[in-house]
């Protein structure tokens, strides 16, 4: 347990002041006895893993921010699956790489994500057409209020869209001590997003190449996707000074497309708006939105910015949390008027001398610009 702790440190946007006090745990125990701590002396927890999806205040947090370090990494595999067991301070491109070297399929078009394991199933992640619902066979947490133990298998979850009952109905009940997944052996990467789909085909033919091969080639080309979008850490890019995707993709009703439509009409749109299929409504690309409402990639305001390669990506550069969200502000202002669109914030914001937003591990589907 540590006092006064530089919280800039552990975010990967580099913003916010100090936390009261700080504990990094790699053990239930540890996280147990902290949450002991914090409950004695009536303070807030805010749970962090690798940072990448969580915004501090400049005030810092009067509380407790819990760190969960969890290590450890189990794979038993049979003819055509693998049971993949880690802890919720692994590191998740680590795992995914560690996969897809076993040749192991299911995880692979996450890769790049940054962030730990900790945090895959509380916001869903997932990039490419791909997410971590899929493969996710179980969720090991700690109960915050009785401080027990319990496992929750994938159906028990509540999976959505970049969502989960760690994020909506249960929000802040639980802190994630470790997942499993079920991933695929011998088998040939299923591509459902275009985009990588026809950047794979550049390379080569999946169906002429073994499984182990063939997922192999998928990672190997999420990367370099990822990576010209800066959405891949790297401490010579201004531009991953980031939470990734800082603006979820609205679900529109049929309705809701409708007025979008006619609004966007009305103002001398020609072109067809873009949208993803979903089973649940109608995907727009908030990237869309964001540039269609003036805000180009590159737009820069006082110390914050919109990165120079991904319109969703809000960065720091060398300014304030006051700053980078004044200018998130300005960005929902202009959807809102423009198109009637609210747009969601996809890190958690979390507010100085209140309790926690939400449990936070990993960034996005944090920095999923999908």
């Amino acid at each position: 347990m540590r006092e006064q702790v530089a919280l800039a440190q552990y975010t990967t946007i580099r913003l916010g002041g100090s936390a009261r006090y700080f504990a990094d745990c790699g053990s239930e125990e540890e996280v147990r006895e902290s949450l002991r701590f914090a409950r004695g002396r009536g303070i807030p927890v805010q749970i962090i893993g690798g940072g990448s999806n969580v915004v501090f205040p400049d005030a810092g947090f009067p509380g407790l921010v819990l760190r969960v370090v969890l290590g450890g990494v189990t794979i038993r595999e049979d003819r055509n699956a693998a049971d993949v067991a880690a802890g919720a301070g692994v590191v998740w491109d680590e795992l995914v790489e560690e996969t897809v070297r076993r040749g192991l399929s299911g995880i692979e078009c996450l890769s790049g994500i940054p962030g730990f394991v900790g945090g895959t199933p509380i916001q869903n992640v997932g990039a490419y057409g791909q997410e971590v619902a899929e493969t996710i066979t179980g969720v090991t947490c700690l109960s915050r209020d009785s401080l027990e133990r319990v496992t929750l298998d994938a159906a028990s979850c509540g999976f959505g869209y970049r969502t989960s009952r760690f994020k909506r109905a249960d929000r802040d009940r639980y802190v994630v001590l470790g997942v499993t997944f079920r991933l695929r052996r011998n088998a040939v990467p299923t591509l459902r997003y275009p985009e990588l789909a026809n950047a794979v085909a550049e390379q080569g033919d999946l169906a002429r190449l073994t499984p182990a091969e063939a997922v192999r080639l998928v990672r190997e080309t999420v990367l370099a996707l990822r990576r010209r979008k800066s959405m891949v850490l790297d401490a010579d890019d201004p531009n991953t000074k980031s939470v990734g995707s800082f603006f979820l993709n609205p679900v529109l009703s049929p309705e809701a497309f409708a007025e979008l439509e006619r609004r966007w009409k009305t103002g001398g749109g020609s072109v067809p708006i873009p949208t993803f299929p979903t089973p649940n409504g109608v995907k727009v690309p908030a990237a869309w939105l964001v540039e269609q409402a003036g805000f180009q990639k590159g737009h820069r305001k006082d110390g914050a910015g919109i990165s120079s390669r991904h319109a969703l990506a809000l960065v720091n550069l060398g300014g304030t949390t006051a700053q980078l969200l004044a200018l998130a502000e300005e960005i929902e202002r202009a959807v809102q008027q423009k198109f009637g669109v609210r747009l969601e914030r996809e890190p958690v914001v979390v507010s100085a001398g209140s309790p926690p937003d939400a449990q936070t591990h990993l960034a996005r589907s944090r920095r999923d610009p999908h």
